[in-house]
């Protein structure tokens, strides 16, 4: 699926402390354990995304990024939520495509399909278009950050997200696969940000912030996908490195992750050279009951809890600073003359982009 043009790494300035942003994936409420079904698109949760702000963000002056889909963007009362949080400065707005909720509906629905990138290439962008006219109609304001729903790029995603002015995308999710149902596979990518030409403009890609922790991180791909090989599941390897401190493999958010995980995490990956971090969430979250993460109150308490003590330690114990992404997207420079570099040294040739596309 993926290409083979260079990425050319975007870095902060020397000594700029480590950044941190937060992209919540802003959606309808739907069953995790079920198919997926054209008629589930309700959005009340997004009446709760303000307790966050109240609890965290406000107090910390952390801007997010919502990256919305179709449902919430025609919804007049979500939208009301959302703007009011805009057009105050708290939040940003960008693009989430969840292809069976999102018109045109010409496809059938499968776990296939559920993947974006998987569809034919003029009706991924045709969705791509509808999405992002929805948006801007209701938010008075073009989006330029794109996250594809369920990190579902494909060989043409690139090139219509840019041909439709965006700037950002944040759809990779670093030494992870989605292969069993059709999904992209990222295991060639890392954590860093990094610029790439889709032909008629530059991204730039901000990875989803995912690596390992552990004394054996340094092996981190070659040990991890030796833990899933089947006699090493029966064996339960993966639990044995975890367990007793070796390797870890963790998504820097507070739906799959402990605290404790996260800053294990961003502590290995700031001690190796990471200067930006992503955090990222589900919408549905922020009200009990929506989503596996978040089943009861209390649930949702130590959810709130999680990421406000997580982003306290980043900035009190890690120094580290809140950026939100157009803060971010003007701060970061490509070096000169400085290629990407891939776990173990080797040039990258990993791109979003399909040369035959360029």
């Amino acid at each position: 699926m993926l290409g083979t043009t260079n990425h050319v790494p975007a870095r902060l300035a020397a000594g700029e402390p480590p950044v941190l942003l937060i992209v919540i994936d802003t959606e309808e409420e739907f069953a995790w354990d079920g198919p997926f079904d054209r008629a589930s698109v309700g959005t009340t949760s997004i009446a709760g995304q303000p307790l966050m702000h109240e609890r965290v963000f406000d107090r910390l002056g952390i801007v997010p990024t919502y990256v919305i889909d179709y449902p919430v963007a025609t919804t007049p009362a979500s939208v009301a939520v959302l703007r009011r949080l805009m057009e105050a400065g708290r939040c940003e707005i960008g693009t989430h495509l969840h292809p069976w909720v999102s018109p045109p509906h010409d496809e059938e629905v499968t776990r296939f399909n559920s993947y974006a990138g998987n569809l034919p290439r003029q009706l991924e962008y045709d969705k791509l278009r509808v999405l992002t006219a929805a948006i801007t109609e209701s938010f008075g304001r073009a989006p330029v950050a794109f996250k594809a729903g369920r990190y579902g790029m494909g060989p043409h995603t690139a090139e219509s997200i840019a041909s439709l002015g965006y700037r950002i995308d944040a759809s990779v999710v670093p030494y992870s696969a989605f292969l069993d149902d059709g999904g992209p596979d990222f295991r060639a990518f890392n954590e860093h940000p990094y610029r790439f030409d889709t032909g008629a403009t530059t991204l730039l890609e901000l990875p989803v912030t995912t690596g390992y922790a552990g004394w054996l991180r340094q092996r981190g791909t070659a040990l991890y996908e030796l833990a899933q090989q089947p006699w090493a599941r029966t064996m339960r390897l993966g639990g044995l490195l975890a367990r007793s401190g070796a390797l870890e493999r963790i998504r820097l958010s507070p739906e799959v992750a402990s605290g404790d995980e996260m800053r294990r995490l961003t502590s290995s990956l700031h001690r190796d050279g990471c200067q930006v971090f992503s955090l990222t969430y589900h919408s549905p979250s922020m009200v009990a009951g929506h989503t596996p993460y978040v089943r009861t109150e209390e649930d949702l308490e130590r959810f709130i809890a999680t990421v406000h003590d997580y982003c306290t330690w980043f900035r009190d114990t890690l120094g580290g600073q809140f950026m939100s992404m157009s803060q971010l997207a003007a701060r970061l420079q490509v070096p000169a003359q400085q290629p990407d570099v891939r776990e173990g040294g080797a040039p990258a040739k990993a791109s979003l982009v399909d040369p035959k596309l360029t």
